[in-house]
């Protein structure tokens, strides 16, 4: 599987964003899929994630009430709505399937190249 993650830029704060993660490949459908982010220094941290069938979704706190995680299978696509954005959501962020833990990254098998966002005060 393959993924290219696009749809981040620059906003202001308050604004929204969202971002895509398109896939190829056949087996799409049967992954979870995760979005991270990252700073320059800081470790890649979990944002949100989605099951395979998409009934089950997970945010982490920073982000719970703000973000909405969703996919359209039959488009190979998953998508992170950013709404209410804060200058601390700047980062670049990634998407990733193919896992058994939702919130370890180690455990996610394919990366996509990472979309930047940044959100100015």
């Amino acid at each position: 599987v393959q993924l290219q993650a696009s749809g981040g830029g620059l906003v202001q704060a308050g604004g929204s964003l969202t971002l895509s993660c398109a896939a190829s490949g056949r087996t799409f459908s049967n992954y979870a899929v995760g979005w991270f982010r990252q700073v320059p220094g800081k470790e890649r941290d979990f944002v949100a994630a989605i099951s395979f069938g998409g009934g089950t979704t997970y945010y982490a706190d920073s982000v719970k009430g703000r973000f909405t995680i969703s996919r359209d299978n039959a488009k190979n696509t998953v998508y992170l709505r950013m709404d209410s954005l804060k200058p601390e959501d700047t980062a670049v962020y990634y998407c990733a399937a193919n896992s058994d833990s939702y919130f370890n990254r180690d455990r996610y098998r394919y990366w996509g190249q990472g979309t930047q966002v940044t959100v100015s005060s």
